[in-house]
């Protein structure tokens, strides 16, 4: 199953009747006040705070969104109805899609087969006619997810700092230019990059209404980038571990591998008295 749904795909799949769990994703602090408002027909909301990551006191440990334990998630995964049959498709209200890559990567590393991220979002699926209403949704009552362990690459911040000057090894920063540079830092407390990194915002995955680039432009974009280094040899980084998936499954969907994630990423790193660097 591709890892990206067309908004006329998602509104084929409703008009045929056929079975999926669609999920907001959406992480914001009035996110639930908005769902709650308005969201596409049928579709569950998931706390990006809550649900899908394990906020601790101290962002210098894991970064501001740490991954919850595979059984906590499993715990949520149980609480929106969703087996390891399910077909799932998750959508935002971002511009971009940032945060429904974060669950479209906590599914996919437990293994999860039938997961797909709505391009554009909302936005795009109410343009083709999707319906929207604030009606209340109840997930189907199911068994605990099964879960063992992330199966996907991770990398943390030990691996970062060891390997990311080295000429056969590549992280890849996706935030705005901007903070990469270290012109402006409008979410941690110091603004720069990790010395070594390259700059690859994530939104350079879009097209101009926000929807994802095709495969062959991604696979493009990507094999440029990564050809040079071996497929162990690549992470990729953003502010707290969300916006890095964006970009993750983007390579994804290019068919090629996927890198390893740096959950603790800029707000990991710039709080831990590591080497900081920045462009004029």
């Amino acid at each position: 199953m591709k890892p990206i749904i067309q908004p006329q795909e998602l509104l084929s799949l409703k008009q045929k009747g056929d079975n999926y769990i669609l999920i907001d994703a959406t992480n914001s602090k009035v996110a639930r006040e908005n769902y709650d408002n308005s969201h596409l027909d049928g579709a569950l909301f998931v706390d990006g705070n809550e649900q899908l990551a394990e906020i601790g006191e101290d962002a210098s440990k894991g970064g501001r969104h740490p991954l919850p334990s595979v059984e906590k998630f499993a715990h949520s995964l149980q609480s929106l109805g969703i087996t390891a049959e399910s077909h799932v498709v998750i959508y935002d209200t971002v511009f971009g899609g940032n945060s429904a890559a974060r669950f479209w990567w906590m599914l996919t590393a437990v293994g999860h087969q039938k997961v797909q991220v709505l391009s554009g979002g909302m936005a795009a699926a109410e343009k083709v006619g999707y319906p929207v209403n604030n009606n209340k949704v109840t997930p189907k009552e199911v068994s605990l997810y099964p879960v063992r362990d992330w199966q996907l690459p991770l990398a943390d911040i030990n691996e970062i700092e060891a390997n990311v000057q080295r000429e056969d090894y590549v992280v890849i920063d996706v935030r705005e230019a901007n903070r990469y540079k270290g012109i402006t830092e409008p979410i941690d407390t110091v603004a720069g990059h990790i010395p070594g990194a390259v700059n690859v915002p994530f939104m350079s995955n879009l097209d101009s209404e926000g929807l994802f680039l095709t495969e062959e432009q991604l696979k493009k974009k990507y094999t440029a980038i990564l050809d040079d280094y071996p497929v162990d040899n690549r992470a990729v980084h953003c502010g707290s571990g969300i916006t890095a998936c964006h970009t993750l499954l983007a390579i994804t969907a290019a068919g090629l591998p996927i890198p390893k994630l740096y959950v603790g990423s800029w707000s990991e790193w710039s709080r831990s008295n590591k080497p900081i660097a920045t462009e004029e």
